[in-house]
């Protein structure tokens, strides 16, 4: 009923006996979410560690409790209680890894020269964004007196990164709808590196049930070497671009482990060095998995004469294989819609890939078959595979799908049902739970947790229950914890295994974070959650110039040519290298404000909202995000203030095991970019 759908406590649609056992966790060894209650990964995280604040003093202590007393502040200014969880996480996501993750895997997806066709300045033409220049743009950081420069960024273009407090800042052409860091082994000390797409046009609109075919360009995005609490020298530029016809790409995911090498590796030629294996959802009902090459792996290829074009290179590539639904003598990848999510099984050997579509359906696709049912070869030498599980998981379209990475067994999905369901494989015939709230626009399964995090569209919920909330899988059957309240709809959430914390961008065009609780134990417990949550920055749309100091009305165009004719954006960042007295700061004021009365205009064109956020999953550069939206700047921070002694005490031991295990191998890949060109600008 609506009263049910209202309340915050969950609805689950299982039995009295499941709702029994899911009450007593003793009864049974294993969770839904993977994680067995028994087992020493589980026992790792629920013992707690002793840990100081300053000087040699305990910050935790026992005196036969089974939980810590946490006394006092942390270095960065947060109370020991609330960094607690943080502190075990590096320990926690390290150890998973060693047990989960591969170092090779795919040894026969190499990308090749002889699949890149480099593309001309005409033939090029028809996949660019549409926007040569971005919206004009200023930037306040808190505690720093600014001048009020107004900067406007060219395509594929970006400003150099601040000295201090390390932000970067580039405009990609079109409005961002699918984003994410390409993964390395820990330790690798190697450059990072963002996919993403963005529409063509800044006014582009696209219907959910039909769909969509035409030109479009994968970019990817060199942002150098980072570090957890340093930035790169250089500024960011885009390594190469991907043209292909298949429309938008809605959701992209790289394979998590195994799919990067040095670039200093030596293959034979046409083969290239290997930066990773990329999936993309596709508006025309297909997901295409592309072998992606070192960049300057690529430009070592090109000939004398393409080295200017090469620079920039734009490629029609021909991807590793060809994803879709039906079979072999009923192919048809139109019949379940568009895919808007797509999802890697995060455990070794990574051979199942799973995607959403638009009438609910669900496909895993094994991407390693040898079955003749489920693999063609085509003329071109690429592969087409049809899955070998389908199953209708909503009532009407799957907005977001992930694997537990625990036990990769169990699934969650969420779909404009309004329903959040979790799934174990080995029995489809129901889901474990199914929780109906309000409409989910994405989900993030955190790794020590029996639950997800979830972002809401704020057209369904009751007053004041709009924002972020986490979600038990129905085993501990705890109520949802409402994580951070938001007055608009929160478009993107992102997670990190490494600060146990959570990060969203929403419509208003604010990107907060969020410090989780340790959610093992009952949350209702959990005392002033608001002391957990900070922004990050502050979109605003303000004219160009007030007359008098007086704010002038903003418009109420809906046309991107309109908006930007006398107003533009003002972000306006946080200082995140400390958090001492930050409940007394002006962004932490703003936040709370906004979260009381924010103002909502949707009689205009959001060009503030955020549409993307992405934490870094790679160790080497575990402080950093990237978000992007509308306005087509996307922007990367640091969270300096919530690294930690025990994540850089990690990071030493695996650079460290790295260089051994790889020796001389491994060369400066910053030298190596200069030396190609590809960190020239233009």
């Amino acid at each position: 009923t609506l009263c049910q759908d209202q309340s915050p406590a969950l609805t689950p649609s299982s039995g009295p006996k499941k709702l029994a056992e899911r009450g007593n966790p003793n009864k049974s060894p294993c969770c839904p979410g993977g994680l067995s209650l028994r087992s020493p990964f589980v026992q790792e995280f629920k013992v707690w560690g002793h840990y100081t604040s300053s000087g040699s003093n305990p910050a935790f202590s026992y005196a036969q409790k089974s939980k810590p007393q946490c006394r006092g502040l942390a270095p960065n200014g947060f109370h020991n209680s609330i960094m607690a969880p943080v502190w075990k996480c590096p320990s926690i996501t390290r150890s998973l890894r060693d047990r989960h993750y591969s170092s090779w895997e795919f040894p026969d997806w190499l990308p090749s020269t002889r699949k890149w066709t480099f593309l001309s300045e005409s033939e090029c033409a028809q996949y660019l964004p549409g926007e040569m220049k971005s919206p004009l743009f200023s930037i306040q950081r808190e505690g720093i007196e600014e001048d009020g420069v107004l900067y406007r960024i060219n395509r594929f273009n970006s400003l150099q990164p601040h000295e201090e407090r390390l932000d970067v800042s580039f405009f990609v052409g079109g409005p961002v709808w699918a984003m994410e860091w390409c993964p390395c082994p820990e330790g690798s000390a190697a450059p990072q590196y963002v996919a993403l797409y963005c529409n063509k046009g800044m006014d582009e609109k696209h219907s959910l049930a039909e769909l969509h075919t035409g030109p479009a360009l994968l970019q990817l995005w060199a942002l150098g070497i980072l570090q957890p609490e340093a930035g790169s020298a250089t500024k960011s530029r885009l390594a190469y671009a991907i043209a292909t016809d298949h429309g938008c790409i809605w959701d992209m995911k790289f394979c998590p482990s195994g799919a990067w090498e040095p670039p200093t590796t030596c293959r034979k030629p046409p083969q290239m060095s290997r930066l990773g294996l990329l999936a993309a959802a596709f508006s025309d009902g297909k997901v295409l998995v592309y072998s992606l090459p070192h960049p300057e792996g690529l430009i070592a290829h090109k000939k004398p004469d393409a080295f200017r074009l090469a620079i920039r290179c734009k490629c029609l590539v021909q991807c590793i294989a060809t994803l879709q639904v039906g079979s072999i003598q009923a192919g048809n990848s139109s019949e379940c819609g568009q895919c808007f999510s797509v999802s890697w099984v995060p455990s070794k050997p990574h051979q199942h890939l799973a995607a959403g579509f638009y009438d609910g359906t669900v496909a895993i696709w094994n991407l390693p078959t040898k079955s003749l049912l489920q693999r063609v070869r085509q003329a071109d030498g690429s592969l087409k595979l049809y899955p070998f599980r389908c199953f209708l998981a909503h009532d009407h379209a799957v907005r977001s799908i992930e694997w537990c990475k625990v036990n990769s067994n169990f699934l969650v999905t969420a779909g404009n049902d309004r329903k959040i369901k979790f799934w174990d494989l080995r029995r489809l015939y129901e889901p474990i739970n199914s929780i109906k709230r309000f409409l989910t626009t994405e989900i993030t399964w955190l790794l020590p947790y029996n639950g997800v995090t979830v972002a809401q569209d704020n057209c369904y919920a009751s007053y004041g229950l709009c924002g972020i909330h986490y979600i038990d899988a129905g085993y501990l059957g705890f109520k949802a914890y409402f994580v951070a309240p938001r007055k608009g709809t929160v478009w993107s959430i992102s997670s990190s295994d490494w600060l146990n914390t959570v990060a969203a961008g929403d419509i208003t065009g604010e990107l907060l974070a969020a410090v989780l609780p340790d959610l093992a134990m009952n949350p209702l417990n959990i005392k002033r959650p608001s002391e957990r949550r900070f922004p990050i920055y502050k979109a605003d749309l303000v004219p160009c110039c007030s007359v008098g100091g007086e704010e002038e009305p903003r418009p109420k165009s809906r046309m991107y040519g309109e908006m930007t004719k006398e107003h533009c954006l003002r972000f306006q960042d946080t200082d995140l290298r400390s958090f001492r007295n930050f409940f007394s700061r002006e962004p932490m004021r703003r936040m709370h404000e906004q979260e009381v009365k924010a103002e909502l205009s949707l009689d205009r064109m959001q060009l503030e909202s955020i549409h993307k956020v992405r934490f870094s999953p790679n160790l080497d550069s575990h402080g950093w995000l990237v978000s992007g939206g509308q306005s087509g700047i996307v922007r990367a921070h640091c969270l300096v203030g919530l690294t930690s002694p025990v994540g850089h005490k990690l990071l030493q031991e695996c650079r460290a095991q790295f260089s051994a295990m790889d020796g001389d191998r491994l060369e400066s890949p910053s030298g190596r970019l200069a030396e190609h060109g590809l960190l020239q600008e233009q």
